[in-house]
């Protein structure tokens, strides 16, 4: 009984051996490891020799974009409905782990504008555990488009697609942020973007006028800082400025909402307090994280079904913007990204990020460019940048609770105007057609209505239809001259694409024209040079056109380039096909149309 359970086991380890060895060779034949290469953009720039002098640049670009970093990363995760903590502890772990095992030099990466509104309505639904789980979802998401080399199709996305969606989310972070800006008082927010407005109207009345005193100055130093041409970026400076305004009208006794008096923390000794706890990172299991009523979400299959959308809605727009952020830094510094090793570090560093308290994180277009400008060279200044949060995290806890909401406000209302794009939307508007704007203004609208997704989809659909109908519209015919010796000869010339959109149209009008005609026409020809591309779709108008041509008629077809012969060799089993007469040139046709109408003179004689 032994040997034989034994050697079952044998039998049941070897099967599992083949099967393991089976999906590794079907890995490795498939190259999908080989599309990915971690530590890619760390190597390269050491390869390239890391100097001290880098070193330097790279120090000095990590401390300017840590000091943007500080203030932007707690208002997204006020934003997002979380603790700021959280967006500290984001830029702080996935600022490491993706610029280390990233594929673009200079992103740099942490919670991201984009992002509030997916993860706003997730917070309010399931609490900071279910985010952190949609946060982890959505990493091995990522991780799954890397190991597929899905990194190039973003590239396909249409511009217009994307501006519409930027901006529709510029709109939707700049409604949110009015509350906070103006001090309103609205117990909860409505989960779609009209109830959002209506509550926001409703609560016009509750205006606190020193809420929206320090927004406003912290709003205008912020837009006119550019102007005194200084090398430290405005971000501190108008938040500083914000904070010692709030301090003077608190001293007055007026009430500013700040960071200290809208949130509180718990340490895992038992102790609470007020604003930001000066505390690394606490490890924990996402699954297990209470919520603010101290309950534990029992997960289950339904649970985790209804955040699965969420997760990839992160998932889609952390690969869209990350590799966006990627191509604008490649244009500024005349480098290559790589995409896949990118998604797989982006994805990495959600996976890592929830253990340890972080929220979504993803390539910031503006932190990035910040990163550019003030001299980065490699990734180290991204964990230059996030070594900096730490540090104020651990030392400066205290002073980052007097930050007044209002100011953080302001500050992702600059966020929302840069991620709405309207220059060069106008821009786009003034020099695109009818179609671009459709596409843009769909997309806009159902990113405010909706959400991120549906819009993208629609987007993407409505950019594909309209690009079919525009290809098949340069698809054309026109009739040539023939020899004067050929009277009963029909000779067209095909321009454009035959595909299933084109091919139908244009041999129903063909077929008109040789039926309808004045003369009887025996021959006719298919001149086809400039035929590029020939699809089942244009094989069965073909073949249909010959089944409906007259008994005596005759088809030729010449100078085929390679795809559309290739598609006829393909298709020559058809016996329709099989009676069309190829040739090389319209000379050979011809020669070959006289051979035939000197055969039927001889028969006839």
């Amino acid at each position: 009984m032994q040997v034989r359970l034994f050697f079952y086991r044998c039998l049941s380890f070897c099967s599992i051996y083949i099967r393991i060895s089976m999906l590794k060779k079907w890995f490795i034949t498939k190259n999908v490891f080989l599309a990915v290469r971690p530590f890619s953009a760390l190597k390269d720039s050491f390869r390239e020799g890391y100097t001290t002098q880098k070193l330097v640049k790279d120090i000095i670009a990590g401390l300017t974009v840590g000091v943007i970093a500080i203030p932007l990363s707690m208002a997204l995760a006020i934003a997002s409905g979380v603790p700021p903590q959280h967006g500290l502890y984001t830029a702080i772990v996935a600022g490491i782990i993706i610029a280390l095992a990233g594929g673009s030099r200079f992103n740099i990466s942490g919670p991201t504008a984009a992002f509030v509104v997916i993860l706003y309505p997730v917070t309010q639904q399931f609490g900071l555990s279910g985010l952190l789980m949609a946060t982890l979802l959505s990493g091995i998401i990522l991780v799954i488009m890397a190991l597929f080399r899905l990194g190039r199709l973003i590239e396909y996305i249409p511009l217009p697609v994307t501006l519409g969606f930027t901006c529709g989310i510029g709109i939707t972070i700049g409604t949110l942020q009015i509350k906070d800006f103006f001090g309103l008082t609205i117990d909860k927010m409505p989960e779609h973007y009209i109830g959002k407005v209506q509550a926001i109207i409703t609560a016009l009345p509750t205006i606190n006028w020193a809420d929206a005193m320090v927004g406003i100055v912290t709003l205008l130093v912020l837009i006119n800082w550019h102007k005194l041409r200084l090398p430290v970026p405005g971000h501190l400076p108008a938040v500083i400025i914000g904070t010692l305004l709030s301090l003077v009208l608190i001293h007055f006794g007026y009430h500013v909402a700040s960071i200290g008096s809208a949130f509180e923390y718990t340490l895992p000794d038992g102790s609470t307090g007020h604003g930001i706890p000066s505390v690394l990172p606490q490890f924990a299991l996402p699954w297990n994280i209470p919520n603010a009523q101290g309950e534990v979400i029992e997960w289950n299959f339904a649970i985790i079904q209804n955040i699965l959308p969420a997760a990839f809605s992160m998932a889609v727009l952390g690969a869209i913007e990350s590799l966006l952020c990627a191509v604008v830094l490649d244009n500024m510094t005349d480098t290559k990204h790589h995409s896949n090793n990118e998604l797989l570090a982006q994805g990495l560093g959600n996976i890592a990020a929830p253990f340890l308290g972080g929220i979504t994180a993803t390539a910031a277009i503006a932190r990035s460019a910040a990163n550019v400008k003030a001299g980065g060279q490699s990734p180290i200044a991204s964990i230059v940048h996030a070594l900096l949060v730490l540090f104020a995290l651990l030392f400066f806890a205290g002073a980052l609770s007097y930050l007044p909401l209002s100011s953080m406000a302001a500050l992702l209302l600059m966020v929302a105007w840069n991620m709405a794009n309207v220059p060069q939307i106008i821009h786009l508007a003034r020099r695109s057609g009818r179609n671009e704007i459709a596409v843009l203004t769909t997309c806009l609208v159902l990113t405010v209505i909706f959400d991120m997704v549906i819009a993208i989809s629609v987007g993407v659909l409505l950019a594909s239809l309209l690009f079919i109908r525009t290809i098949a519209e340069m698809t054309k015919s026109f009739e040539i001259a023939h020899p004067e010796d050929l009277d009963d000869v029909l000779v067209y010339r095909i321009s454009g694409p035959l595909f299933f959109a084109a091919a139908d149209n244009l041999f129903a009008d063909l077929h008109e024209k040789t039926v309808h005609t004045d003369h009887e026409i025996r021959h006719i020809v298919l001149q086809c040079s400039a035929v590029t591309v020939l699809d089942a779709g244009g094989i069965h108008a073909l073949t249909r056109f010959v089944q409906h041509m007259l008994p005596h008629q005759e088809l030729y077809m010449c100078n085929m380039q390679f795809q559309p012969l290739r598609m006829i060799v393909k298709s020559n089993m058809l016996t329709e096909i099989q009676k069309i007469n190829f040739s090389t040139d319209l000379k050979e046709t011809y020669n070959k149309i006289r051979l035939v109408e000197a055969e039927d003179k001889k028969s006839e004689e």
